[in-house]
């Protein structure tokens, strides 16, 4: 039976696994681990037995000079706690961070369990990664599977289909599933032709996809700082060499290619409200959605109104009208004033005149009729005139005037 002295009663706690080796390509997850470990300074409780899991020929142990004195350190796995305090919300994580074990797996896995079980340990996440057919210029992508049904529908996890040879985090994952303890994966694909270590910007990835996991905010210390230096130095590298530049291309036109479809406005709207969590703990913006037309159905703006993304407040504004506006608005005002000149038009000549007196008056009215429309006419040109001039684009009785695109051509750029 395990006996833990030192070890208070735990918050809704979590256990975390990483180990080293075959699981670990770019050690992407032992230094995630780790940097938990660092950022909330955890204090080792427990220590597995090395003479029990390891073969110190594969795994051999290490000296150093510690104030003149020898010492050496033995190859194990360790667990120890740290409290992700944001503020907000508190849980403790049960850290588990080694090395793959060399032999008796089961009886290792049943150790683990065991620590997990007297922890009262809720969930069991283990961080693997792996190498793959993946661009470094893009985001890493981290896969979660899980063995439990119900756990990936619940998580929005994909339900493990793996057939093959397998290391200690598939082991380790199923024994999870046997003894009734959820447990889930999170794999990042590191790019197979820079898989040496450190490669930041996967552990990164298998960090931020945790934070997500687990509802706790991770501080990043200067991991984004070292993931874009990594890289530009890959980059740099890679410029170097016409072949791996092709390479690289090629997977990128590939990796871009099979992710188009993923690229919808509801998946965007997914991403950018995780990204809300994540640094502001806030829920995302519920502002309506895009129409057709550009408009913000439902949101700060009438429905299918126009709108422009203001940088400073990140809420939609009134877009500012155009000399396109500005020209249907006039369309409008002049259909009106037609309307209006038929109906007066109507009204005037509705009743019966009678005798020459009324047609006398029908008679001047024509007159002065087609006098007011030779005067508009001259007028109209004028405008016209006037407007090759850039001095006016309407004619005086308000009707948007012909041939007006060199206007409108300008008034885009506005």
């Amino acid at each position: 039976m395990i006996e833990l002295e030192g070890v208070p009663e735990l918050i809704d706690p979590v256990m975390i696994c990483a180990f080293e080796g075959w699981n670990d390509a770019g050690d992407a997850a032992s230094t995630a681990v780790g940097h938990l470990d660092r950022e909330w300074k955890g204090e080792v409780f427990a220590s597995l037995d090395a003479e029990d899991y390891y073969d110190f020929q594969v795994n051999r142990p290490t000296v150093a000079l510690e104030g003149g004195v020898r010492k050496i350190t033995w190859p194990t796995t360790r667990l120890s706690v740290v409290r992700a305090d944001t503020g907000e919300k508190s849980r403790d994580l049960v850290l588990v961070r080694g090395i793959e074990p060399s032999m008796r797996w089961r009886s290792f896995c049943n150790e683990i369990l065991g620590y997990a079980h007297e922890l009262g340990v809720e969930m069991v996440v283990i961080l693997g990664a792996l190498l793959g057919d993946t661009p470094h210029t893009r985001p890493v992508p981290v896969s979660g599977v899980t063995s439990d049904p119900d756990l990936a529908r619940s998580l929005d996890l994909e339900e493990t289909r793996y057939e093959g040879p397998t290391g200690i985090v598939g082991v380790l994952q199923e024994a999870c599933t046997h003894a009734g303890v959820p447990a889930v994966s999170l794999w990042a694909a590191v790019p197979h032709y820079v898989s040496q270590p450190p490669n930041p910007k996967a552990t990164l990835a298998l960090l931020n996809r945790l934070e997500d996991l687990i509802a706790v905010r991770i501080p990043l210390g200067e991991l984004t700082e070292d993931s874009r230096a990594w890289q530009l130095g890959v980059d740099q590298l890679a410029a170097e060499d016409s072949e791996v530049a092709e390479y690289v291309q090629s997977l990128e036109e590939a990796r871009d290619t099979a992710e188009l479809p993923e690229a919808s406005g509801e998946a965007i709207a997914r991403e950018f409200e995780r990204y809300l969590r994540r640094r502001d703990g806030q829920p995302g913006p519920t502002g309506g959605h895009a129409t057709e037309s550009g408009g913000l159905e439902g949101g700060t703006g009438a429905p299918g109104a126009p709108y422009l993304r203001d940088p400073s407040s990140g809420h939609g504004r009134p877009r500012k009208p155009s000399p396109k506006d500005e020209v249907a608005k006039d369309d409008e005002v002049a259909k009106e004033g037609d309307a209006e000149e038929t109906h007066g038009a109507e009204g005037t000549g509705g009743g019966d005149g009678g005798g020459a007196e009324g047609d006398a008056k029908d008679a001047a009215k024509d007159e002065d009729a087609a006098t007011d429309g030779a005067k508009g006419a001259d007028d109209g040109q004028g405008a016209e005139d006037r407007g090759t001039d850039g001095q006016g684009a309407e004619d005086r009785d308000g009707s948007p005037r012909d041939g007006g695109g060199g206007d409108e051509g300008s008034g885009s750029d506005r």
